[in-house]
């Protein structure tokens, strides 16, 4: 096997996870309104779970995709083992392979979204430390004179393993035999598990845009590693915000929330940054993918504004557990992570597609941002009327009511982002299982 297919392979597993788990999102999203939608074949209690583990399937088959490609030519020499990554391949089908399958069968774990069998995590473990051997072995970096993107990479990598870990204390008793310890652990390791892959996103966004750019200055200046160790506290300690409801230790919630407010220092930056970050016209060569990365920072500072409102805790007590902390997660996921994942494929590929395919992606992205934008506010209404009849102790009956108009909304709008993701999905699925030509850098 060749080194070039190995990115290949693993972006084709990515764009395949997300169009099964946008198809599965979209399902779920019709039985809101149609409660017998589908439910035959796939009830909400499926779809749902299926729908979010292959979204995070998504993000680290091609996260991990990209990482194998940049790494090489960051460090200027052949991947470490080709071996071992193909087996690594192997060993995440197999992990999504059986975690879908029991999904289907009705084998879940009871947790909120690591819901596969637990013995799963075993293989996860397994193939996360081939890619980490792979990883520092080829790239044979010391931190101290190395670029923030490296950094970020090899946090993403590290905190990956441990937060897998924190992840299964549930089975201790001593967590799982307390509801408050086991809540709190539960958000820890979901909430600081979704900083590590943006770790390894944002690290790989970076990297790409200063191939793009050329400049080299950028990933040394202090600046750049001010917010990097802004983003790491923020990982180790903003996931606190989702715990304000759990009664634990008051210290837990006052950290958080401290925590949580020093990305006004970071959304500040980016304001300020927004007019003059694009002023230059993109590398003919990059203008796709200077696309996603210019649409991404759209979304940044948008789901950033509602990430800082849903962490003061006297908003948090109403939003929390409604569709405005949906819009959060899918303005992220979708808005920020799919689409820079995006971005940093096109700067991999945009060589070699064909204009036609270029149009059809440019239409999608466009697709994609404007009914992302409608799906999110969707949700943002659906939540401040959810929160509304709660608190006027409605009926669950009249509850419903007041939210429909907001969920027929945002199904419309999901139809519309499905079709989106689509096009631009498919034709680079295409230009990857094609056996002509190599990668290029």
């Amino acid at each position: 096997m060749k080194q070039d297919a190995i990115p290949k392979m693993f972006l084709t597993l990515g764009f395949s996870s997300l169009l099964l788990s946008i198809s599965f999102g979209l399902t779920a999203s019709l039985q809101y309104i149609f409660p017998h939608f589908a439910s035959e074949q796939f009830s909400f209690q499926k779809t749902r779970p299926l729908h979010v583990f292959l979204a995070v399937s998504w993000i680290f088959s091609s996260v991990t995709g990209i990482i194998y490609k940049h790494i090489t030519v960051y460090a200027g020499r052949p991947l470490y083992s080709v071996p071992m990554a193909a087996v690594h391949f192997v060993l995440q089908l197999m992990a999504i392979l059986i975690a879908v399958t029991g999904f289907f069968t009705g084998h879940f774990s009871g947790r909120e979204y690591l819901e596969f069998p637990p013995w799963v995590t075993i293989i996860i473990i397994a193939y996360w430390l081939l890619f980490a051997v792979n990883f520092f072995a080829t790239a044979g970096r010391k931190l101290a004179d190395a670029p923030v993107y490296y950094w970020m990479w090899c946090t993403g990598v590290v905190f990956f393993l441990i937060t897998i870990l924190e992840a299964q204390l549930w089975q201790l008793p001593f967590f799982g035999g307390n509801v408050v310890r086991d809540i709190t652990v539960q958000w820890k390791a979901n909430g600081s598990m979704v900083g590590a892959w943006n770790m390894l996103i944002y690290g790989s966004a970076m990297y790409a845009m200063e191939q793009i750019t050329g400049d080299k200055n950028t990933g040394l200046q202090r600046k750049s590693f001010a917010f990097y160790f802004l983003g790491l506290t923020n990982l180790m300690f903003n996931w606190g915000h989702h715990t304000y409801v759990v009664p634990a230790h008051p210290v837990v919630r006052q950290v958080s929330y401290i925590i949580s407010m020093t990305e006004l220092v970071l959304l500040a930056n980016i304001i300020l940054s927004w007019s003059a970050g694009y002023k230059k016209a993109p590398v003919a060569h990059y203008q796709l993918a200077y696309r996603f990365f210019r649409i991404a920072d759209v979304w940044v500072l948008l789901n950033l504004v509602l990430a800082i409102a849903i962490s003061v805790p006297y908003i948090n007590q109403y939003t929390h557990g409604t569709q405005i902390t949906v819009a959060h997660a899918m303005g992220a996921t979708i808005g920020i992570n799919t689409l820079l994942l995006m971005g940093c494929a096109a700067f991999l590929f945009e060589w070699k597609l064909q204009a036609g395919a270029k149009k059809t992606i440019r239409a999608g992205l466009m697709c994609i941002h404007i009914s992302l934008f409608f799906l999110w506010i969707s949700l943002i209404g659906a939540g401040i009327a959810r929160s509304a009849a709660q608190q006027r102790h409605d009926y669950f009956a009249l509850l419903s009511e007041k939210v429909l108009p907001y969920l027929k909304s945002f199904s419309a709008s999901g139809l519309v982002l499905t079709i989106g993701i689509c096009m631009v999905a498919i034709p680079f699925v295409a230009l990857f299982v094609r056996r002509r030509g190599n990668m290029p850098r």
